[in-house]
């Protein structure tokens, strides 16, 4: 075989690799590393003069892979992998170095690798803008689904606030000219659930941020040290310890005392409910830039990821019937839009579920 003609058949195999790279790119969302990232290093394995000496490795992040492993010193021409300008990973491809040198790495080769790096980057980059855009727009959609939840809500609470309070007046007058036992009892279960049910008008409310504030300035450290002494013995009760980290600074914030009371009592007793007997829970707090950061994270079951996105509406709940009236996290969620703040659940490593309150400091 003449010069031309192994030149020739060089191109074809490094033209053959850069569509069959091209065309497995295309056809992947690399959801699954593994796989994809194997056929495009067999693919460059063929690409290249000495396809039975050549090893060729890729390293992204956390993935690591080597085919055709040589033993021994080796030559290595190396590609990095970038995602926006940064660095994430590389291909590199080595030959015996008892056997080769770096000059046996053809220009054409080099140019091959550099363009599948490219590639295999910009591919990487696009999927990443394509799972950012759809976060946003669940995130969006999430907010309109709670904006109109919002108004329903205060519709309904407001409707539902004066029958109540004329059965609660009723009942409390038919009281007072009673006599019977039995009655009496009766009456005493209409008012009890008349209560009740004005209590969960008022948890409506605090979702639909219709409940009056009084905000005012407070330290955050004594408030949550009170809520932690308010569940002392729910934490004791299933041996959980709770691991604090307050910061090095007094951090203060504008809010109502009552209401981050009760966003804080919510939260760290939803955390020890999920929480297995003997687990941890952590609690910190700290101020970043413009706003003050208080994460709370358990260990236990978490949240399906299919429903995460319900997690704040009204009236849904994961706990067994009876054990919750789903208003909890929707009422957090109707306080820290009042406070201008927000909030934010992420799952935990290995698992659980970490919920972050991020409050304005202006």
């Amino acid at each position: 075989m003449n010069s031309t003609e192994k030149k020739l058949k060089e191109r074809i195999k490094e033209l053959t690799c850069l569509y069959e790279v091209t065309s497995i790119i295309v056809h992947s969302d690399f959801s699954v590393h593994d796989k994809t990232f194997e056929a495009i290093i067999r693919c460059l394995q063929r690409a290249w003069s000495f396809p039975d000496d050549v090893q060729v490795v890729l390293n992204f992040e956390s993935y690591h892979h080597v085919t055709n492993p040589q033993k021994g010193k080796l030559v290595t021409i190396c590609e990095d992998i970038k995602l926006f300008n940064e660095v994430k990973g590389n291909f590199e491809v080595s030959y015996p170095a008892t056997r080769y040198t770096l000059d046996d790495f053809l220009q054409e080769e080099k140019l091959l690798l550099k363009n599948v790096s490219l590639a295999v980057g910009n591919h990487l980059e696009k999927k990443e803008i394509s799972e950012n855009e759809m976060a946003i727009k669940r995130q969006v959609e999430r907010a309109d689904r709670l904006h109109i939840l919002g108004e329903i809500t205060a519709g309904i609470a407001h409707e539902l606030n004066t029958p109540l309070a004329n059965i609660l007046g009723f009942a409390e007058l038919l009281k007072n000219n009673i006599r019977d036992e039995k009655q009496l009892r009766d009456l005493d279960k209409i008012v009890g659930n008349a209560i009740f049910s004005r209590e969960v008008v008022k948890k409506l409310m605090f979702f639909a941020c219709e409940m009056p504030q009084q905000m005012k300035s407070v330290l955050l450290r004594p408030i949550v040290e009170d809520v932690i002494k308010l569940l002392g013995p729910s934490l004791s009760q299933k041996n959980i310890s709770l691991n604090q980290n307050y910061g090095a600074a007094k951090l203060e914030l504008k809010a109502d005392p009552i209401q981050l009371t009760q966003v804080l009592f919510n939260l760290i007793m939803n955390a020890i409910y999920y929480s297995p007997i003997g687990g941890n829970i952590s609690l910190s707090m700290q101020e970043e830039s413009d706003e003050i950061v208080i994460q709370i994270k358990d260990q236990g079951k978490g949240i399906p990821p299919e429903v995460a996105d319900k997690i704040f509406e009204p009236f849904f709940t994961t706990k067994p019937m009876g054990d919750g009236s789903g208003l909890g996290l929707s009422v957090v969620h109707g306080i820290m839009k009042s406070h201008k703040g927000g909030i934010s659940y992420h799952a935990n490593t290995p698992k659980g579920a970490i919920f972050t309150l991020n409050f304005p400091t202006n």
